[in-house]
């Protein structure tokens, strides 16, 4: 950029200076709000071990509630020595219980 020393005071040379800084102003904001734009495009992934854990957890809320009664009528067995284990059924429970959370 050039400056008319001869004259300084001369009008429109100061409005020219300014209208040039205005453009360039100008050029830089758009470059700058395009480069902004560009970067900004985000994305989210999820993990597979995320996805499992969210289907576990939609499982979890479908779930019955904990039968009270039930519960009551177990711990009374237990108290009393009524209640028998049965090793390979609990065995088989077990057993399913761990293929279903694969």
């Amino acid at each position: 950029m050039t400056i008319n020393i001869n004259n300084l005071n001369n009008q429109a040379q100061v409005h020219q200076n300014k209208q040039t800084q205005v453009k360039q102003q100008a050029a830089q904001s758009a470059s700058t709000s395009a480069q902004v734009k560009q970067v900004g495009h985000d994305s989210v992934s999820l993990t597979p071990q995320a996805k499992q854990l969210n289907e576990l957890q939609k499982k979890a809320n479908d779930a019955p509630v904990v039968d009270q009664q039930k519960v009551a009528e177990l711990k009374k067995a237990i108290a009393a020595g009524d209640y028998k284990v049965d090793p390979q059924k609990l065995a088989v429970s077990i057993a399913n219980f761990e293929f279903d959370l694969i």
